[in-house]
Formats: structure tokens, sequence, C-alpha cells
């Protein structure tokens, strides 16, 4: 079977090297490394406070928003699908580990329902 040839960029290193170079100026927002760990928690953290497990940070109030929240919890979903096979064990666990939280937290009733949101 032939193996795909992919093409790696490896221009990306040497730029991230001189980036981290540069001094930092103090009280200036410094953003964490991209990471897709970080980035699955952002979302997830998103979709609770569209659940209304958390308070809004911008409006400091709970809010229930589930339209939004099944949209996030559809695009942990998604990024599921199209990374299969190509993420870490601990990252294929936490994105597992996520979407069930978050798909079970959807589904349950709210208080003084007697059947889950479908």
């Amino acid at each position: 079977m032939d193996e795909i040839q992919k093409k790696v960029d490896e221009d990306w290193k040497q730029k991230v090297e001189k980036e981290k170079q540069v001094p930092k100026e103090e009280g200036k927002f410094v953003p964490p490394e991209p990471d897709f760990k970080f980035f699955i928690t952002t979302l997830a953290l998103q979709a609770s406070i569209a659940l209304g497990h958390m308070v809004n940070p911008e409006t400091q109030k709970t809010q229930k928003e589930p339209a939004q929240a099944k949209f996030i919890i559809d695009t942990l979903g998604m990024l599921q699908e199209k990374t299969k096979g190509n993420l870490s064990p601990e990252e294929t666990t936490l994105l597992e580990n996520l979407l069930y939280e978050l798909r079970l937290a959807y589904l349950a009733p709210e208080k003084g329902e007697d059947t889950p949101r479908a």
C-alpha cells in the first residue's frame, strides 16, 4: 500500500523561536500557547455557560440558552469525528469525557419537567 506523503511546513518552528525571543511588555495580555485540550475545554466551558450551569462572565448572570449549548456540543462532536485517529490518548479521553458530560447535562430534564430534553 502506498504511503501518503504529507508536506510539512518547517518554517513555523523558526517563527515561533523568533517570537519567543521578543521581550514581553508588562501589563499586556500574553495568550497561552495553542493547545487542543485548552481549545476543547474552552468550548465545553461555553457550553456549560449556555446550559446555565455557570455564571456568564460578561453579564454576571446565569442564563439558559439551549440552542447555543446544542450548537457547541454538536461542534465538539464534529471535532471528535474529524480528528479521530489524530489525537493523543489524553486528548481523546478528555474530548470523550467532555462530550459525555455535556450531552448528559443537555438531555437532563429541567426542574419541574417529567421528560428529558430531546
